[in-house]
């Protein structure tokens, strides 16, 4: 049964919201601009503590940067972003500090070449939060063990399948005890069949209650996993809601199209004369 079979759209969700009744991720009035091109324009978007949101959206929608806003890897021309109540675009606040609530999960795993697997956890924990070289080791089997790659913590990132190196590195955010997760698109860069392995270790940890924001093309994790489906394009939030809503009874045209698109790229390919083929093959 479903995370979403298990509450019904009609009832409230009772989590728990951030400190002071504060959700845990609450952006207001962003905008970004890459000298004239405006890439996003007014967000507002609240995620309480425990809730899935995945972000979707057509390429050059908004939906990485906005993402990359909550964590300031980019920073905002405008508006404010604010992570366990702490506003992060406040320029007094300690930022480093701030980010140890955050992981991050990238498309590309940018795992060190020349460190093991272990290696690749340990470091982080030392170099950033001081840990002793027993306790990352502890900490980093333990996150390994929990995304199914404990015998692979001698190994080099090259010996390993592109969907274990996305594993490694939920394994690595996971090491530094974040309080939120963000996910640009972590599955895009692999092939078909190692999706299903990333995905099911993102289930695990919607099921252990983690924060998310999930930037994703996958559509069938969105509908199952999902507490709220955010629908973005040209820089801004066309539709917000359940996903049996968005994705399943989407209410704009401009989600309608995009989905239509998502789920049957051939026609896609028809409506936009774009196949170059003459006829069935």
């Amino acid at each position: 049964m479903s995370r979403l079979d298990e509450r019904p759209d009609d009832q409230p969700d009772e989590r728990p919201e951030g400190p002071s009744g504060e959700p845990e991720i609450r952006v207001a009035g962003l905008h970004k601009s890459f000298g004239d091109n405006r890439v996003l324009r007014g967000i507002d978007l609240e995620i309480r503590r425990g809730e899935v949101v995945c972000v979707i959206g057509p390429s050059g929608s908004g939906k990485s940067t906005l993402l990359r806003c909550v964590n300031l890897l980019e920073e905002p021309t405008e508006g404010r972003v604010y992570v366990g109540g702490t506003e992060l675009t406040d320029p007094d606040v300690d930022i480093d500090a701030a980010r140890r609530r955050i992981g991050m999960v990238f498309q590309q795993f940018n795992l060190f070449p020349h460190l093991t697997v272990t290696e690749n956890l340990t470091l982080p924990q030392r170099r950033v939060l001081k840990r002793g070289k027993a306790e990352a080791a502890r900490i980093a089997a333990a996150n390994l063990e929990r995304v199914g790659l404990a015998e692979k913590a001698g190994a080099y990132p090259s010996s390993l399948s592109g969907g274990q190196q996305q594993r490694v590195a939920i394994a690595r955010a996971l090491a530094m005890g974040p309080e939120v997760m963000l996910f640009d698109e972590p599955t895009s860069a692999l092939d078909p069949e190692l999706v299903g392995d990333v995905l099911a270790v993102m289930r695990m940890l919607a099921d252990e209650g983690m924060t998310m924001m999930v930037v994703t093309h996958e559509m069938t994790f969105a509908r199952e996993v999902a507490d709220r489906v955010v629908f973005m394009d040209g820089g801004v939030i066309v539709e917000d809601g359940a996903p049996g809503q968005v994705i399943g009874a989407p209410r704009h045209e401009r989600t309608r199209h995009f989905l239509s698109r998502l789920l049957d790229p051939a026609m896609a390919d028809v409506e936009e004369g774009t196949s170059g083929r003459a006829g069935p093959q």
